[in-house]
């Protein structure tokens, strides 16, 4: 790792003026500043806090494309780290920096590691985690596949359908819970059943603000509207909490272009041949006569 001349002049110099120090950023944008030495340090617009309980063990590093990993442990409630916000999910691959720093002058420092949270243990009064580098992102298949359905998000670049169109998005509130996957919340008078299956939630309040759950199930109730989740929320879940709920996708051709008016932006191949068909061959007694998929 190559360092500046004034970290490298420090390290010369034999002092022990060294602590190290964490930066947590979650995807809703709420960061959190860790530090191993016995007073607060503030730079970049973060404050580190001291008597956090954080520990990191020594960093892997390696030349070439390797993943570089590491791994950090911590007290939950020293550091104001909650165990329901860590069961909820939202510190699910949260960004994470890591720095040597002068700790009597703090512009003189070096980051030492850059990545994201992997997977999390919990204890009763402390967690555990993976620090995964950013060559992790290097194990992620580039390339589009040819298959049939969509392969892009509904209302990103590619897509192109616009959110802003009533019915796409609607604020609603819980009004029943029937269980940790099932809750029931305000009537939405423009969208029918299963107006909102295969798309999601958005929590914007209560214990899972922040989460995002997909919709498994949407359908209509007595005076409210029955949503079932793919996945348990790992928050309990109060009425009066309020989501986002948005429309959902199949990512078929015939759903982009009935639902959404967005033909001419589907990114699937519909009229591609199966596997069946390619392995087939042509006879003269059925359909399969050589002659066009679509035209028999």
């Amino acid at each position: 790792m190559e360092v500046s001349v004034e970290f490298q002049a420090l390290l010369d110099g034999g002092a022990t003026t060294i602590c190290r120090c964490w930066r947590l950023l979650r995807k809703d944008g709420v960061s959190f500043g860790f530090t191993d030495h016995d007073r607060d340090i503030s730079f970049g617009g973060q404050v580190y806090l001291a008597g956090s309980g954080m520990d990191a063990s020594a960093l892997e590093s390696s030349t070439g494309l390797s993943v570089d990993n590491g791994q950090a442990v911590g007290a939950l409630s020293a550091v104001g780290l909650r165990d329901s916000d860590i069961l909820a999910g939202k510190f699910d691959r949260a960004e994470v920096m890591q720095w040597l720093v002068n700790w009597d002058d703090a512009s003189v420092r070096e980051m030492v590691f850059r990545g994201s949270l992997g997977e999390i243990r919990r204890g009763a009064s402390a967690f555990e985690v993976e620090l995964r580098s950013l060559a992790e992102g290097l194990n992620k298949p580039l390339g589009r596949g040819y298959v049939p359905s969509c392969d892009a998000v509904l209302g990103d670049a590619r897509c192109g359908a616009d959110l802003g169109v009533a019915g796409r998005v609607e604020t609603v509130s819980v009004l029943g819970v029937v269980n940790a996957r099932r809750v029931l919340v305000d009537v939405v008078a423009s969208a029918d059943a299963g107006w909102f299956a295969n798309g999601h939630m958005r929590w914007v309040s209560g214990a899972n603000a922040g989460v995002i759950s997909i919709v498994k199930i949407d359908g209509l109730a007595d005076a409210a509207r029955d949503v079932e989740l793919w996945e348990e929320l790992r928050a309990p879940v109060e009425i009066g909490d309020v989501a986002e709920l948005v429309a959902g996708c199949d990512k078929l051709a015939e759903t982009c272009g009935a639902k959404f008016g967005n033909l001419a932006n589907f990114r699937g191949f519909p009229t591609i041949p199966g596997e069946d068909w390619v392995a087939d061959f042509p006879r003269a007694d059925g359909e399969n006569t050589g002659g066009s998929l679509l035209n028999g």
